[in-house]
């Protein structure tokens, strides 16, 4: 195994061949199962057991693939680029979901908190809970608050449960959005296509641009990066510049997924920049290696040690997420499922709630346009669900819980 793992690091193309190959293994058995069996969650087992096993801890930097090339650089532009695919319109409609993800998070604290309670020690609940309602800045949140204390166990399943909750995410997620895409698909194929209210509005009232679109002949990917980038740069800024706001910090992430929306609507960017020059799948690669490369830190020994604890918090607590997203959804008269899907991308967030959705969409559309009906009727509830859980209120919930421990 050493041996394996030195020759590894000593050759930067035999990494790069084995991480994109890992991830194509994904994506041939994701198509295979038509999403049944998401590649997201193969490529993690894979990771998984490479680190485990033959793989160097930095096999991916040894591939030239370093930060912040896959982390801050790319999810800036990838998370821009998401808000140039949702017109502000559809945006504001996005309300009920918003609701119904903000209560299926307190059904999931209400859950795990009063059932756990009862046979597994409150610290652990309160390091756990906030990595379970969200990303990487929960995590890294409880497991310092956790350490200071002194509380060992507390900080690992921190970071444990960081790295495995995708694993109960990635097939729930798959399995719900198949559902929701084959109910609308029949709908759309027995010429009954669901007409959203912002596409009556648009037709309706077409506004023009307040700046006019790069002409064709000079778009080009180095102008499209260039706009993309500009506008990723001043979210960025803001994320900085709004630092000591405390709780009322805008995270920069947020801050680019609505400049993304607003600047899509005065003309500066173009819909779906990224896709139109041919830069997308690249950039999300990018943004899913910088997600597996936190695996790296989930060795046998840690996951051991909170293997209980962690367990029983994912039933309970996505047990109360989803029963209360069902409740809430036929309140507000939207399709459970997708509000059971939305909710559901508190276990893992962005990008790969879109790569779920996109994945779920191909394996059910028989051609581009059956594709675009798909992906209009529940891309939007993804993201906007992983903002919410993931982005914004995890952020909150952590640094509450961190004065509790």
């Amino acid at each position: 195994m050493d041996g394996i793992k030195l020759f590894i690091e000593n050759n930067q193309l035999v990494a790069f061949v084995i991480i994109v190959g890992v991830y194509a293994m994904g994506d041939i058995i994701g198509t295979a199962s038509k999403a049944w069996i998401p590649s997201t969650f193969v490529i993690a087992c894979l990771f998984l057991l490479g680190y485990w096993t033959i793989f160097p801890k930095e096999i991916i930097a040894i591939a030239g693939l370093k930060k912040p090339l896959i982390g801050t650089l790319s999810i800036f532009l990838l998370v821009t680029h998401m808000g140039t695919t949702i017109s502000l319109k559809e945006l504001k409609k996005q309300w009920k979901i918003i609701i119904v993800t903000l209560t299926g998070l307190v059904g999931m604290i209400v859950f795990a908190w009063g059932i756990c309670n009862l046979f597994i020690e409150q610290s652990y609940i309160i390091a756990g809970l906030p990595s379970l309602a969200g990303g990487i800045i929960a995590a890294v949140t409880m497991q310092e608050a956790a350490a200071a204390k002194g509380m060992e166990v507390a900080a690992v399943l921190a970071i444990a449960m960081y790295s495995i909750q995708g694993f109960v995410g990635y097939p729930l997620t798959a399995i719900i959005l198949k559902k929701e895409g084959n109910r609308l698909i029949k709908d759309y194929r027995e010429g009954n296509p669901i007409e959203s209210e912002v596409e009556l509005i648009e037709k309706k009232s077409e506004r023009k641009k307040i700046i006019k679109p790069t002409p064709d002949k000079y778009f080009s990917t180095a102008v499209a990066l260039t706009k993309l980038a500009i506008i990723a740069t001043l979210a960025m800024f803001i994320g900085q510049w709004t630092g000591g706001w405390g709780y009322f910090k805008i995270n920069g992430t947020v801050a680019a997924l609505i400049m993304g929306v607003v600047f899509t609507e005065i003309g500066f960017l173009e819909k779906d920049i990224l896709k139109k020059c041919g830069c997308f799948n690249l950039i999300a690669l990018f943004v899913m290696l910088y997600i597996f490369d936190g695996l790296k830190g989930a060795s046998i020994e840690i996951l051991s040690s909170a293997i209980f604890p962690m367990v029983s918090l994912i039933v309970f607590g996505v047990s109360g997420m989803v029963i209360v997203s069902i409740f809430v959804s036929r309140g507000l008269k939207i399709s459970p499922l997708i509000g059971i899907g939305a909710s559901l991308t508190a276990l893992y967030g962005f990008p790969p709630n879109f790569v779920l959705t996109n994945e779920a969409c191909n394996a059910i559309a028989k051609d581009e346009e059956e594709k675009e009906y798909l992906m209009k009727h529940m891309l939007p509830q993804m993201i906007v669900g992983g903002f919410v859980t993931v982005t914004i209120t995890s952020v909150i919930i952590a640094g509450i819980f961190a004065n509790l421990l």
